[in-house]
């Protein structure tokens, strides 16, 4: 049986605007990231309270929208993909081909291509979504209310979780690698693995946005307030717990003695690996009003720019990570004599010369979002054209 009540083929089939705008936003500042990593990493970690500046944290803290934007917008977008198709078995067979194609992905190219190298497979947030559609291929065949409560209770209730975590039995070992903590594990002879996005948390943010799928096929005003609830609610619900320092977060806040404007980024300085309570509350909040904003259904050249950008994704991801690492290391030789991974060495082994520049990084970060449009447009044309069945996959 259909999830929702059947609706005519040209709505369900619709793509909706503002979904390809919001998350072409995040994807244009999840860029920044990737570019100061590469380009102006600096011996302080920008969440350091204690030693970070302003616009330090905040370069950093923008993009902790990116992630959990672009992972509900993909549980939102499968839903969608299956109101186009004819029953729900092809949906679960698509689903567990893709999500083992983006993990494999993520071994063999992705990881290779932040470092150059097969020392360390690092595991982000494709392999994450990988997986995230590999359980969701049997989960969809829940009853949409269970689904409901079991993505809504695996987000909620993780932190109840942290005493198992303090014994080291094969289950708690194998709950904490799939649930909770992020890993390194270096076996002998092979390259090391670090996790730096555990399979729970953001498995259950997609299945979150698969169940908000019907949303996006209401009438435009109902859809906008629920939306809007979802997303005060949220951040209401972030700005108790954090206030009271309850629960939804393993570190508190507290008065910082730099002063006030501190003590603000102390309160919004909230866990990302593994995504904790309020983490994804305050982004998926933020997220949620975004969606039910005018932003969405603006229409001027900007819009269309981002909306570029948000309709080939996984192009768009893959293409400015290449951009974005290849050009750091053709910049290092130029600048050192030497290519040099800044990101992935201590800042000890750094080249004595280098010096952190956040200018730097922000102008690179333009110079590779104006430069990643015109691919973007070529696939996104090129897909509108032609059905080819491995495009779903890309």
């Amino acid at each position: 049986m259909p999830l929702v009540s059947p609706l005519p083929a040209r709505v369900a089939a619709a793509r909706v605007p503002a979904i390809d705008l919001v998350r072409g936003l995040v994807m244009v500042i999840m860029a920044l990231d990737h570019v100061r990593e590469f380009w102006s990493p600096t011996p302080v970690r920008p969440e350091d309270i204690a030693q970070t500046s302003i616009l330090l944290f905040f370069s950093r803290w923008i993009t902790h929208f990116c992630a959990p934007t672009f992972v509900l917008l993909a549980g939102v977008s499968i839903f969608l993909y299956q109101q186009k198709q004819p029953n729900r078995r092809r949906v679960s067979w698509f689903l567990l081909t893709r999500g083992l194609w983006l993990v494999a992905l993520e071994l063999l190219v992705i990881s290779p291509i932040l470092q150059w190298s097969y020392q360390m497979i690092l595991l982000q947030v494709i392999w994450a979504v990988g997986w995230g559609m590999v359980l969701l291929a049997g989960l969809l065949w829940l009853p949409r209310w269970l689904l409901g409560v079991l993505a809504f209770g695996m987000l909620a209730g993780q932190h109840l979780l942290l005493p198992g975590f303090e014994t080291t039995t094969p289950a708690t070992v194998a709950l904490g690698l799939f649930y909770h903590t992020p890993f390194l594990i270096p076996p002998s002879g092979l390259p090391a693995f670090l996790m730096a996005y555990t399979i729970g948390p953001w498995a259950a943010v997609l299945a979150a946005g698969y169940w908000l799928g019907p949303w996006f096929l209401l009438p435009p005003p109902e859809r906008t307030r629920r939306l809007r609830l979802a997303g005060v609610g949220l951040l209401l619900g972030f700005v108790v717990l954090r206030a009271t320092n309850w629960y939804g977060d393993p570190a508190p806040w507290s008065p910082q003695v730099r002063g006030l404007a501190y003590s603000v980024l102390s309160f919004l300085n909230v866990a990302k690996y593994p995504p904790s309570l309020l983490f994804l509350s305050l982004t998926l909040g933020t997220a949620l009003l975004l969606l039910s904003s005018p932003l969405g259904a603006a229409q001027n050249r900007l819009s269309e720019v981002l909306r570029t950008f948000g309709r080939v994704p996984f192009f768009y991801y893959l293409l400015h990570l290449l951009l974005i690492s290849a050009s750091a290391l053709l910049w290092t030789y130029w600048q050192f004599g030497q290519p040099v991974n800044l990101g992935f060495l201590n800042p000890k082994e750094w080249p004595a010369a280098y010096q952190p520049s956040l200018l730097r990084a922000y102008v690179v970060w333009l110079l590779v979002v104006v430069a990643l449009y015109w691919p973007c447009r070529w696939y996104q044309r090129f897909k509108q054209r032609h059905a080819y069945w491995w495009l779903s996959y890309l």
